[in-house]
């Protein structure tokens, strides 16, 4: 084995530890992330608003990894010197960008559940207490609001009331969680 080390270029030795330790490295987070529910970008994403990070421990260890392995591939297919340091630089890039856009987009993926009523204008529903006319009093409507089915308080402009069982259109919401409605009845 040492006679085989001594015969490689400074060039290749310098690939391999690379290869090496940024492959080590990556099993180790790897492992730390299924098993252990550890999170080690914490100490290296300082700004927790930005959405695509592209600069993170996970994205440089998957750089380095992808980078040496290029390299080492790049070596033994031929490749000059200088070819080898460009074609592994653009895979370690073209990985970070993966990753990042990964780690990005399954943010995205997260749902609070919190109910944002405004969802529910333009969205239409029926009426299920009577609706008196003119704003004048509450009556409630159940609407589907973010897939799920809500009874809400509702008034309307309507000089008519609404009656039970109607079908209404929701055209604004007052105070942040009252409806205002209207028949979608043709008078």
């Amino acid at each position: 084995m040492s006679e085989w080390w001594s015969s490689v270029g400074a060039f290749d030795q310098t690939y391999f530890w690379i290869a090496i330790i940024a492959t080590g490295v990556f099993a180790i987070v790897l492992i730390l992330t299924f098993f252990v529910d550890a999170d080690t970008d914490t100490d290296f994403d300082a700004d927790e608003g930005m959405g695509f990070q592209f600069i993170t421990f996970k994205n440089l260890v998957g750089f380095f990894a992808v980078l040496g392995w290029t390299g080492l591939s790049c070596i033994n297919a031929g490749y000059s010197n200088g070819t080898t340091i460009i074609l592994s630089a653009i895979a370690g890039l073209i990985m970070m960008v993966v990753m990042a856009a990964l780690f990005y987009f399954m943010t995205k993926l997260t749902d609070d559940g919190t109910l944002k009523i405004k969802n529910a204008i333009n969205g239409m529903g029926e009426v299920y207490l009577t609706i008196p006319p003119s704003r004048s009093a509450f009556g409630k409507v159940q609407i589907r609001i973010q897939g799920t089915l809500r009874e809400l308080d509702a008034v309307t402009d309507s000089e008519q009331e609404i009656k039970t069982g109607t079908l209404i259109t929701v055209e604004d919401v007052v105070n942040g969680e009252i409806l205002v409605v209207k028949s979608n009845l043709k008078t």
